[in-house]
């Protein structure tokens, strides 16, 4: 139990329902969704489509999303992959021609196909109780009326001014008089309102068809873009087969590649065999195992992780046993590795999360993206959507399994968790901050598990994050001076990290109680509610 004399949350409980998301706009209208007879399901589409206009930065209709889902409280889980595709007439050979040999944020082609609208189509129509154009309704309100600017979106805002600016019609919406929007500003988006209002009326046809998807694509083409009506035509979700992995007596699920929910397994599956170095994770030689672990395990995901429907991507041998054990005896205790071993894998060529769980115990663990800040920092002037930037998730470079393709799907980030025990589900759970998510589901899991923190405790803890492409290692403020040069004395590159490192939300199900106990990252604006 935290000591109560110091700033912090405590966990929040609820008998009937629950909703955590990382804006208490979202969070409320998932809770009145559940009040009013709609279920979990039902409540997450509903919060999304409040974040897409309340943390525009973070998440849209113009981005992707992932889901795992679970009925009735059973260790069924269902999964759904909504990430887009690269369009059809884009291939690695035409963007070297073009000298474009890494893609850039700020570009068309940086914008994969959006896919969120039709995975919240599919999830309502399969899975919900309520009519999409209901759950809709609060979005469109706030977009149509205006909602204030909170502390968190209003940093977030700061932070991509000169990204903002290398838009015109970005920068003529989310800029006041030329000045950074500031907490308590009220925000309107009367574009978006409409482009809501027309998938509330019509469905998937209201973003894939119309004034919507020709106000986008005009955009993109008018920017160099390849995209079609054909590649918007061809943008569907697909329900997966979901992985697992089991640590310290829970099945922990995770969506398959694309996205990388196999690292946060692979993970697990290295420091169960870790020691724990005390009571306590952020001790000199607990952070420096994880470190070294998450470098190496996200050197296999550089390596090997693609759309599996391109390229034959070693899931079995990523979770094995034996590779965890591999890459723990590569584990220098005394010093941070100068050079990652080669990999035994077989050789081959700002984000939201929502956990809603309902009377009925059906658990909903959710997540939604644009990637980066305001994504590819592209606006749609007509329809008032932000277009995501996942297609930087690619290489080019034809020789890799990650490279661009048409059609083909990247490199994803995002990844919705849960837990399961017995033959039940336990605990819906999600990290967002792209990078970080893989490595955050280990650390959050482990807290929980190997500390015995609780859920909000689990959150709060002093974060930090090995970069997957550097030898920099990023650490929050709470991590002291003394715990810094230690690590740098083993080797590591230690930086300020420039934010908070990620966010976070998870709903835990009490099945002795019948109690749900949530948390909800304080590095957001949200928090968890319950009935």
């Amino acid at each position: 139990m935290r000591s109560l004399q110091r700033p912090g949350r405590s966990p929040v409980l609820a008998p009937h329902g629950m909703a955590s998301t990382s804006n208490p706009l979202s969070t409320q209208a998932a809770v009145t969704v559940l009040q009013n007879g709609g279920n979990a399901m039902d409540a997450a589409i509903a919060a999304s489509a409040v974040q897409a206009v309340v943390e525009p930065e973070s998440t849209g209709i113009g981005g992707d999303c992932f889901c795992l889902y679970s009925e009735a409280g059973s260790d069924k889980v269902i999964a759904l992959n909504g990430s887009g595709r690269a369009p059809m007439g884009l291939t690695a050979e035409w963007l070297l021609k073009q000298g474009i040999s890494e893609i850039p944020q700020q570009s068309p082609h940086a914008v994969t196909v959006p896919t969120a609208i039709d995975a919240w189509v599919q999830l309502n129509r399969d899975h919900g109780k309520k009519s999409l154009g209901d759950l809709l309704q609060p979005a469109i309100g706030y977009a149509r009326d205006g909602f204030p600017i909170g502390q968190r979106v209003e940093a977030d805002f700061a932070a991509s001014r000169e990204l903002i600016l290398g838009d015109t019609d970005l920068s003529s919406l989310y800029l006041k008089n030329g000045d950074n929007y500031k907490m308590g500003d009220r925000f309107i988006n009367e574009n978006l309102a409409k482009t809501m209002e027309a998938i509330a009326e019509h469905g998937r046809a209201g973003f894939y068809e119309g004034w919507v998807a020709n106000d986008i694509l005009k955009k993109l083409n008018s920017l160099g873009g390849v995209h079609t009506q054909d590649d918007f035509d061809a943008a569907v979700a697909n329900y997966v087969t979901p992985i697992k992995t089991n640590f310290r007596g829970y099945d922990i699920w995770e969506c398959p590649p694309n996205g990388q929910g196999v690292i946060a397994l692979m993970l697990l599956n290295i420091v169960s065999g870790m020691d724990k170095f005390g009571n306590h994770p952020i001790s000199l030689e607990r952070i420096h195992h994880e470190i070294e672990a998450g470098r190496l395990a996200y050197r296999d995901r550089n390596l090997y992780l693609a759309d599996p429907e391109f390229s034959d991507v070693p899931v079995t041998a990523m979770l094995s046993s034996e590779h965890a054990d591999f890459i723990r005896e590569q584990i220098n205790p005394n010093k941070a590795l100068d050079t990652l071993p080669e990999s035994t894998l077989p050789k081959h060529k700002s984000t939201v999360y929502i956990s809603v769980v309902d009377k009925d115990r059906n658990a909903c663990s959710f997540i939604n993206t644009v990637f980066h800040n305001f994504g590819a920092g592209i606006l749609a002037p007509e329809s008032g959507v932000i277009l995501q930037n996942r297609g930087q998730g690619f290489v080019v470079d034809p020789g890799h399994p990650n490279c661009i393709q048409p059609g083909k799907r990247p490199l994803h980030t995002i990844i919705p968790g849960m837990a399961t025990k017995d033959g039940k589900t336990v605990m819906s759970f999600g990290v967002m901050g792209g990078e970080y998510q893989a490595f955050g589901h280990m650390q959050f899991l482990t807290r929980l598990f190997d500390y015995g923190m609780d859920i909000q405790e689990a959150q709060d803890t002093p974060r930090f994050m090995p970069d997957p492409f550097s030898d920099v290692v990023e650490v929050e403020e709470p991590i002291s001076n003394e715990l810094r040069d230690g690590l740098r004395a083993l080797g590591h590159n230690i930086q300020p990290a420039s934010k908070p490192i990620g966010g976070s939300q998870a709903i835990f199900i009490d099945w002795e109680t019948g109690l749900l106990i949530a948390g909800s990252d304080p590095r957001k604006d949200g928090c968890a509610i319950g009935y």
